[in-house]
């Protein structure tokens, strides 16, 4: 068999894929357009990609194609009508990654709640030389113990970000578009969204991107939030109206915001978030949240074991 993997540059370059060779041979390309995607795949039975489209555009004069692995969760990417109706399969990989991404979404609440870029500054800088005292507390923070802490989605990725800020002593309440069974869900209280925004000191969200979920938070809900309340998106991009979180930022509404995800990515240059007056209240990531290099490298494996299940190896 010939493995096709169009775009492992995703994948980073300290992850071992020569795995793939155990199936048969075995290319990789750093990434790939539509064009070069339908010539790559010409003779390909396995077709591997991390955000390249597979159509009848990149993958129509693959003959041999016999499955699509997607090297992430979502699959936004797959044409599936086309892929069912060639009788290709597709597979993607789920929970390789909730260690990873609730790891990052309590990273970036602490780095803006604590202030940890103007106090890294401050130092590096040369002002703390300068200081007649042995500290600093220009820019106040508080502690999260005694706050609450609302999960928008307390799937795999929200049940973890909900033990470790019930280790900080928060209360943690949740709410979903679809709303899961409450026996799974011990120990938390479900709330309507509107509850959850006005009563959480942090929101972060960790739903996927639905028609129910696209632009969930906007001018309207962003209002219903606290004024010193943080906000984390480490899901879909979307979720967010960006022009009115930017907005929201600009006229205190809230606190600060951390994302890992945009609307378009990478970020274009008229984002409007760009304008955000004061830096210190965004924290703006890459979509790092995934990447761990366990999380990558369960990826992988599962990829693989995916592989070897649909083919009976």
């Amino acid at each position: 068999m010939k493995i096709v993997y169009l775009d492992s540059l995703a994948m980073g370059d300290d992850i071992d894929l020569t795995i793939f060779e155990q199936f048969g041979e075995f290319v990789k390309y750093e990434t790939s357009t539509t064009e070069e995607a339908a010539l790559r795949t010409i003779d390909a039975d396995i077709v591997l990609t991390n955000k390249v489209v597979i159509n009848d555009a990149t993958v129509g004069q693959a003959k041999n194609l016999k499955l699509v692995c997607v090297t992430a969760t979502g699959t936004d990417n797959l044409d599936k009508d086309y892929l069912d109706g060639r009788g290709i399969g597709w597979r993607n990989v789920a929970g390789y990654s909730s260690n990873s991404v609730a790891q990052v979404t309590v990273t970036m609440l602490l780095y803006l709640m604590t202030n940890c870029r103007y106090y890294d500054d401050y130092v590096k800088n040369g002002d703390y030389i300068e200081s007649p005292i042995f500290t600093n507390l220009d820019h106040k923070f508080f502690e999260l113990n005694g706050k609450t802490w609302g999960i928008i989605a307390l799937g795999a990725i929200g049940r973890q970000v909900a033990k470790i800020a019930s280790a900080f002593g928060c209360k943690v309440i949740y709410y979903d578009v679809n709303r899961y069974d409450q026996d799974a869900q011990l120990g938390y209280e479900y709330v309507s969204l509107d509850t959850l925004l006005s009563s959480s000191d942090v929101v972060s969200i960790h739903a996927p991107l639905t028609d129910e979920t696209r632009n969930l938070i906007n001018k309207d809900t962003l209002a219903k939030m606290k004024s010193k309340s943080y906000l984390i998106n480490v899901a879909r991009g979307p979720i967010i109206n960006e022009q009115d979180l930017a907005d929201a930022l600009n006229n205190n509404e809230i606190a600060g915001a951390g994302l890992d995800v945009l609307t378009v990515e990478p970020m274009l240059p008229a984002n409007p978030l760009r304008n955000v007056k004061d830096g210190s209240k965004l924290f703006i990531a890459p979509h790092i949240g995934w990447g761990s290099v366990e999380a990558r490298t369960e990826l992988i494996r599962l990829v693989v074991e995916n592989i070897k299940t649909y083919f009976e190896l």
